[in-house]
């Protein structure tokens, strides 16, 4: 008996105004394009989040919306510090929780040679995402100047890191290794860094299945955690 294998949905579409809902992501094939249109509301955003789904394109087209398959996470466990950063976690920096979130996310769309999805529209969805407490920035600071970042969403447990940047040698990793430790030890059960590319998998960030992926959201997501007050830290003693 031959065996017939179903093409896997195209993705939908969302007009603007649409019910802030997604279909299950795992109907789509591994590229993950789940959906196109609608907007950037908070929630439709946060629905996005907790259907493990992201926005990701550019100025001049309409929202997409991805749900990649594999997904990247990283774990405290699993995290890489190399000796030479050592070094530099244990002083001659700052670190802050939401001093300056726009900013940050500001910085991380600058200077990409291959553009960048930081588009206005997404600036001003996201800084009413941290206004409502769903979206944090943490910030590195040498000598009073900004010198790295990085910045992601919140929803329950989840803590998906959306991107971070650099003015300063190891700033960036500077900043996700504190928000590695600082989050988890807040109680956040899932980091998702979303694509596994070479620096993050350097780092200790390791592939998951979508559909494993998933299964620890929907754990995740049921947590109440309250990133509010968070204290930064890295974990090196001074």
């Amino acid at each position: 008996m031959r065996t017939v294998h179903l093409p896997r949905r195209p993705p939908l579409f969302l007009p603007r105004g649409a019910p802030a809902w997604f279909p299950d992501p795992k109907q789509f094939d591994r590229h993950g394009l789940v959906a196109v249109g609608g907007d950037l509301s908070v929630a439709r955003l946060v629905a996005a989040y907790r259907s493990g789904i992201f926005p990701w394109y550019e100025e001049g087209i309409l929202p997409m919306w991805w749900s990649p398959d594999p997904r990247a996470i990283l774990a405290p466990e699993r995290l890489h510090v190399a000796r030479s950063l050592r070094r530099k976690l244990r002083g001659g920096v700052a670190l802050t929780w939401n001093r300056c979130f726009l900013r940050v996310m500001t910085e991380c769309g600058r200077r990409r040679r291959e553009g960048t999805w930081i588009i206005p529209e997404m600036l001003q969805a996201y800084e009413r995402l941290h206004r409502r407490g769903h979206a944090h920035s943490l910030e590195v600071w040498h000598d009073g100047e900004l010198v790295g970042g990085i910045y992601g969403v919140q929803v329950g447990g989840l803590f998906a890191a959306e991107s971070m940047f650099t003015r300063r040698t190891d700033a960036s990793k500077i900043a996700l290794v504190a928000l590695v430790r600082s989050v988890f030890a807040a109680g956040i059960g899932l980091l998702d860094v979303q694509f596994p590319t070479p620096h993050l998998l350097t780092m200790g960030a390791e592939e998951l299945p979508r559909a494993d992926y998933l299964q620890r959201l929907a754990v995740a997501q049921r947590q109440r955690i309250d990133l509010a007050g968070l204290v930064p830290r890295t974990g090196e003693a001074g």
